[in-house]
């Protein structure tokens, strides 16, 4: 950050300027000095003085409290700006793997950033107001992202036909009373574990679904509240923390589906 803001200290319109002036200035007292005869080293002075006052300038620019608002200012909208962007990049991948319901509340939630965006252009927005903006959006991106998520594994799961399953494990459970050899059930046995293994880990992923959708239907409203808030002008740091700590949560909803897609890529 202390090198961003040193470089913008090099470039600041007021530093360059002046550097631009005595650039002029040499160049015409050079030409001057064709005519006058002026001694060399006074020439050289100019040049000399001059980068020695553009350096104190961008010094004085980088020690500068209100220099540094102002870039801290700028990195922020930037920041924003690309949040944003990629909100929208995002829901035009997203959007083609809802249904009609999910899609209905994607665009709610866009709808609601779209308001936060808008008002935080709309007036000149504090530190405390630019900071919740900045993470309202990175909520949206989670939301966005855990719904992408959420949508590909429910209809993986919803073209899961179980009946298969469970009547190959109704059939061994007849088959294990009548076997005699004690190997053969144990082998039958196995085979049963294996499929209420395969039962038990789909009731577990349609479980965590549904605590995944009730976390999607939280953050929606949460996202609604937040603009609400902004709207009002009630920004505090209380806000604040509320959506870092479920930004944390989404993140870890996140995690496991995406734990979930990398082993069964691997299986």
């Amino acid at each position: 950050m202390k090198l961003k803001l040193f470089i913008s200290s090099l470039f600041y319109r007021r530093n360059i300027g002046v550097l631009f002036l005595f650039a002029l200035f040499f160049a015409g007292f050079v030409l001057l000095s064709e005519e006058q005869n002026i001694p060399l080293n006074i020439i050289t002075l100019i040049p000399a003085f001059g980068v020695a006052s553009y350096l104190g300038l961008v010094l004085q620019s980088f020690r500068s409290k209100e220099f540094q608002d102002n870039f801290l200012h700028k990195m922020k909208r930037k920041s924003i700006e690309e949040l944003s962007s990629m909100c929208s990049k995002l829901v035009n991948e997203t959007k083609r793997h809802t249904n009609s319901a999910y899609y209905k509340k994607l665009c709610s939630v866009i709808e609601d950033k779209e308001e936060i965006v808008k008002m935080y252009h709309k007036e000149k927005a504090g530190f405390l107001k630019e900071k919740i903006t900045e993470q309202a959006l990175n909520l949206v991106i989670s939301y966005i992202k855990l719904l992408r998520n959420f949508c590909l594994r429910s209809r993986e799961l919803g073209q899961v036909n179980v009946t298969p399953v469970m009547e190959r494990i109704k059939q061994n459970y007849r088959k294990l009373n009548f076997a005699g050899d004690p190997m053969v059930s144990e082998d039958i046995k196995k085979v049963i574990e294996m499929d209420e293994r395969i039962i038990s880990r789909l009731k577990e992923e349609k479980h965590d679904l549904e605590r995944i959708d009730a976390r999607l239907d939280y953050i929606k409203s949460t996202v609604s509240m937040f603009r609400n808030q902004i709207s009002m002008s009630l920004e505090s740091e209380e806000m604040l923390g509320q959506i870092e700590e479920i930004l944390n949560e989404a993140s870890a909803f996140e995690s496991v589906l995406d734990d979930r897609n990398k082993k069964r890529l691997r299986n």
